[in-house]
């Protein structure tokens, strides 16, 4: 009895299910301010130099005596007479803000605009830094100690970086600050999102984790520019944003450890133990036979992979042998692209005519459609299909939208632009949505932690190209969005190279990872398959690893192709047999 058998037995979408996909939305909610806090507590309004005659003047008269300069929100008068202005050699010290809905921001009060606005991009970048420190990091350590004490851990360390933001003044102090909030990212999300799809039937893991993550993250992005409207400071935005993650402490007492981990580290008994807990509190009744079976079939397969003697799996087993290497690289580089993208589409709401708080919001929206269609599509069409189909929707639109852009280089089109950007942000949300599903079940167990903090830090990297590429804009305005959309169309085909995970056991080894879904061709989706060649295809595929897992494991100890060649022709001449066989 493996344990998606005992684990039905013990519930494997009952309350305990629902209540941890509840956490899980709460989670979300954090992570969707936390993410963007740096975005909105530095929103920059209109504003211009300070000159005592502009006091009592309206902010339409003094955009209008403005106006005459290139760079208007930089420019200081020496002298305002009528329609005669003096312009002074010196630089700006003051400044005169027209509020967005009142809210005063970081970089108002400190007066970090101009030639000082170079201080909170410092910031942000500290951030992306302690995200690819804490993403390696917290990985690590959920392989060692266990996902919910690191999932804890981590998102200690987002509320300490996100709180003592609030008392900064330098520099020095808020980079600091920026970079310990970074630990937090993305791992006080992702650690969450392994628990709940490996307590979770797998037919039911599309639409529990997709519409949890569609319904609350965009719940809470949408809700997130207008709780800081509401606090009118962004030193109370930031603590009404961080207050409430010291609640996910509370989770040690509730959730329960991952059995599947538990048992990659030889702790059968607590894996039972945990087991034994959710059946409880789902109120199913589970005889200890049926635990005396899963024991058996835990000792076995240890036994089979080297015994107490093997040591644990690390991210570098993953690249050892060459599907599990080819698969690994194939992730990296499809979480390069979609978090470049997701990143620059969902930070770039300035400067469009429209109120960033607005233009946030309205961006956000498509994160719930997003997550439906998926939980239409997704177990339709597969894993494969979804991930690569949504790459290539997101290239799309993000061509689509550079072109539109190029032909309104001189007269910006508020409306239309607004309708392409959420149109972008539809089809990175999908590819975002489906990436993180698919990257987490295509992962061994036993590395799990590490594996998919590793893709995730892949996918940080990447998003400190994102200034440079938007850069190009000033010599050709559609060139960011080209360059993004030919990555997106790269990652579309480098993904129908991977294999489905739909409706599958998933790996729990490097050894079983490195068989998983061996003989599948590029173009094979579910949606293409009769029921009767699925049952087939899903036997034979047991045959198969069930035959290979000897032989892989001696690849990866080894190096040794030879004997895993021969073994896997004998095994296709016995596979050939039992389908003849059937038939």
């Amino acid at each position: 009895m493996d344990f998606d058998q005992i684990l039905a037995k013990c519930g494997d979408f009952n309350r305990y299910q629902f209540m941890i996909l509840a956490l899980f939305g709460f989670i979300n909610i954090i992570v969707s301010m936390h993410y963007f806090t740096q975005t909105v507590i530095s929103f920059v309004p209109d504003h211009w130099c300070y000159h005592e005659k502009l006091v009592n003047m309206t902010y339409k008269e003094i955009a209008d005596i403005y106006s005459k300069f290139d760079n208007p929100s930089c420019t200081r008068l020496a002298d305002i007479d009528g329609p005669n202005v003096t312009v002074s050699t010196q630089e700006c010290e003051r400044w005169i803000y027209n509020y967005d809905f009142g809210y005063r921001s970081m970089n108002t009060e400190l007066n970090w605009v101009c030639d000082s606005a170079y201080k909170a991009r410092i910031g942000q970048s500290l951030f992306f830094i302690g995200s690819v420190v804490g993403t390696l990091f917290y990985g690590l350590l959920s392989d060692k100690i266990g996902r919910v004490p690191a999932l804890i851990l981590s998102n200690f360390c987002g509320f300490a970086g996100d709180f003592s933001t609030i008392f900064t003044k330098s520099v020095a102090t808020f980079t600091l600050c920026r970079f310990i909030s970074g630990l937090a990212a993305d791992t006080n999300f992702y650690l969450m999102y392994i628990i709940v799809l490996e307590y979770i039937r797998p037919s039911m893991r599309t639409l529990g984790l997709n519409m949890a993550v569609g319904l609350f993250y965009c719940l809470g992005l949408v809700f997130t520019p207008w709780l800081a409207v509401w606090a009118g400071h962004w030193q109370i935005y930031l603590a009404c944003t961080s207050l409430p993650i010291l609640l996910v402490v509370l989770y040690y007492f509730v959730v329960q450890e991952s059995a599947q981990w538990l048992v990659t580290r030889n702790d059968i008994d607590g894996a039972i133990m945990r087991l034994k807990r959710v059946a409880r509190f789902n109120g199913c009744h589970v005889t200890q036979a049926d635990f005396d079976e899963f024991r058996r079939h835990c000792q076995m397969t240890r036994e089979m992979q080297g015994g107490d003697d093997k040591k644990h799996a690390t991210l570098l087993d993953m690249f050892k042998t060459p599907r599990m290497r080819k698969n690994t690289l194939i992730l990296f580089f499809k979480s390069m692209v979609i978090t470049l993208c997701y990143d620059a589409v969902s930070r770039n709401v300035e400067g469009m005519g429209i109120s960033p708080f607005i233009m946030f919001s309205l961006s956000a929206l498509a994160v719930l459609p997003s997550s439906i269609l998926l939980v239409l599509l997704q177990d339709r069409i597969g894993r494969k299909g979804m991930a690569s189909g949504s790459l290539l929707v997101g290239g799309i639109f993000t061509v689509a939208a550079g072109i539109a852009i190029a032909y309104q280089q001189h007269s910006h089109n508020a409306i239309l632009l607004a309708c392409l950007t959420i149109a972008v942000r539809f089809g990175v949300a999908i590819s975002y949505e489906s990436g993180s599903q698919y990257a987490t079940e295509l992962i061994p167990t036993c590395v799990r932690g590490q594996g998919v903090a590793a893709v995730h830090v892949a996918g940080f990297a990447a998003s400190f190209l994102a200034p440079y590429i938007l850069w190009l804009g000033t010599f050709f305005k559609a060139a960011p969005s080209i360059i993004l959309g030919v990555l997106f169309f790269a990652g579309s085909f480098v993904c129908l190279l991977l294999p489905e995970t739909l409706n599958r056991s998933l790996p729990t080894t490097i050894e079983e990872g490195e068989v998983f879904g061996k003989g599948e061709r590029m173009f094979d989706f579910p949606c293409l398959q009769h029921h009767d060649d699925d049952d087939s295809d899903s036997e034979m595929e047991k045959y198969k690893r069930k035959h290979s897992l000897i032989d892989a494991k001696q690849q990866v100890e080894s190096g040794n192709y030879n004997k895993r060649k021969q073994s896997l022709i004998d095994a296709d001449r016995e596979e050939q047999a039992l389908k003849d066989a059937k038939h």
